[in-house]
């Protein structure tokens, strides 16, 4: 599969490179933080993050004075499984280089299917700052260095991928929400297929191992 990176112009329909920022203090800080064992974790908010001044910041002048949280995914991984969307951009940056695996909403059908045929791999560079637009799926990043895995800091309005609103689903798109502000697509070889999410990616479980060491 081959891998762009986020400073070509065919990043731009998913989302932007954002400049201006320090992230030297939010890189030392998620950098303290140890990588599991195996597999990947994440987390909403991480008090050490938003103790940053990137923090206030990105809330400033990304969200426009919406109230934010600043979190992280870290661990190891190379597979698609899923494809996520929220109403609003996130924003990502990481300890080193990563690989995010993105795809555009005007690919989905109305029956909230997608041919992984249409996911693009990026790569980011270390510490550089991503915006990823809310029109643009995605989920978690992939290593490009298996020994070194990845740490990425995941900034989004306060409350995201938190507890799930209980409602009775009254059109297609309700039965995609796994949790709060987060729709999800998975492939049936997921894990979170087999754990109740709707499956509607077709196709290839995208495994970009081959890619990377």
């Amino acid at each position: 599969m081959k891998i762009y990176s986020v400073l070509n112009p065919c990043f731009r329909p998913y989302g932007r490179v954002l400049e201006g920022y320090d992230t030297a203090p939010l890189l030392e800080a998620m950098g303290k933080i140890d990588l599991p064992e195996r597999g990947k974790t994440y987390q909403p908010g991480i008090a050490s993050l938003e103790n940053t001044a990137i923090y206030r910041e990105l809330g400033e002048r990304v969200y426009g004075g919406m109230p934010i949280q600043l979190g992280m995914c870290w661990g190891r991984n190379t597979r698609l499984d899923c494809l996520e969307y929220h109403r609003d951009s996130e924003v990502n940056i990481g300890t080193g280089d990563f690989i995010l695996l993105l795809a555009r909403m005007e690919d989905v059908d109305p029956d909230f299917k997608l041919d992984t045929g249409r996911v693009v791999a990026f790569r980011v560079p270390a510490g550089v700052p991503v915006e990823i637009y809310s029109t643009t799926l995605h989920y978690a990043p992939c290593h490009t260095d298996e020994k070194e895995g990845f740490r990425v800091a995941v900034a989004l309005p306060r409350g995201t991928n938190t507890y799930k609103p209980a409602f009775d689903p009254r059109c297609p798109e309700d039965r995609l929400l796994r949790a709060r502000n987060k729709w999800l697509i998975a492939h049936p070889e997921a894990p979170e297929a087999a754990a109740g999410a709707f499956v509607g990616l077709t196709g290839e479980n995208i495994d970009i191992k081959t890619e990377v060491q």
